[in-house]
């Protein structure tokens, strides 16, 4: 098969905030060829009347209990931002086609967070793999990029999900590793308070969990859960890579082989999701 070049990208600014930005770089003293060395080949109206003093009393009671729900979220995600600022922290992207998606998920890490983005693309799928290199051109301080001639075996290829991630989690170098796919988009820092869970005890915290319904699996209320959704998944990279990442076939499966408890945050995150690749 044919090879393709692995580019690192220094990683060394630190002029972001939030979790991560007193970490190390992403790439970890980036290598010359990871594709060689890591298996592949080459590189939501209330309306009465105006003079009803009741119903106006409970749209101020309303709206204060509102701001006061936004004013807590305010000040949780900047003390634990505070607590978690020394975690050295990494969003890991696996490239796989689609790329408005690509540049949508990528930009709004960089944009709502403080944390590094450690991306392989996989066979530059309709071009994907562009939008990356550019990502990483204008956002070198933020952004390790690879690239690989490999299709992702869900695109006719040979790149399973599984032995990608696994890439990318041994690429890392950082404390926490973030699972994220190109689907999901951040319209606040959702990465923060899953590090923070991950920081009071967690093995895991994501942005979705599930429980056992018998022999089903049903959306759980926050707290503790029997398997999380691994589209936005934060994990310590240990852990992660002791629980043989290269076997599962996607992060629920990688989740579920996690020793540890699994959390999903009080708060709700700000997060958005295309449909499922």
């Amino acid at each position: 098969m044919a090879g393709a070049s692995g580019t690192g990208r220094d990683s060394t600014g630190g002029a972001a905030t939030g979790v991560g930005t007193g970490r190390a770089r992403p790439a970890g003293g980036a290598r010359g060829n990871p594709a060689a060395e890591f298996g592949f080949s080459g590189d939501p109206a209330q309306h009465g009347a105006p003079d009803d003093d009741i119903l106006h009393a409970q749209r101020v009671w309303d709206g204060s209990l509102a701001t006061n729900r936004l004013d807590d979220l305010g000040v949780n995600t900047e003390r634990q931002r505070v607590e978690t600022a020394e975690i050295t922290t990494t969003v890991g992207v696996l490239v796989d086609g689609r790329p408005d998606d690509v540049r949508r998920s990528v930009e709004s890490v960089i944009e709502q967070t403080g944390a590094y983005v450690l991306a392989i693309d996989l066979g530059d799928v309709d071009g994907a793999g562009q939008v990356l290199r550019e990502l990483a051109d204008l956002h070198p301080e933020r952004v390790t990029a690879w690239y690989v001639a490999e299709r992702p075996a869900w695109r006719d290829g040979t790149a399973a999900w599984g032995e990608s991630r696994a890439k990318l989690m041994r690429l890392d170098t950082s404390e926490v590793h973030v699972l994220m796919e190109t689907s999901v988009t951040l319209d606040g820092d959702a990465i923060t308070p899953l590090v923070a869970a991950v920081h009071e005890g967690a093995v895991a915290a994501g942005w979705m969990g599930f429980e056992r319904d018998g022999d089903n699996w049903r959306e759980a209320a926050p707290g503790r859960v029997d398997a999380l959704s691994g589209d936005l998944m934060a994990v310590r990279r240990p852990a992660a890579l002791g629980a043989s990442p290269e076997d599962a076939r996607d992060g629920f499966e990688l989740s579920l082989a996690l020793r540890g408890e699994l959390v999903v945050p009080p708060d709700r995150l700000q997060v958005r999701r295309t449909p499922a690749h």
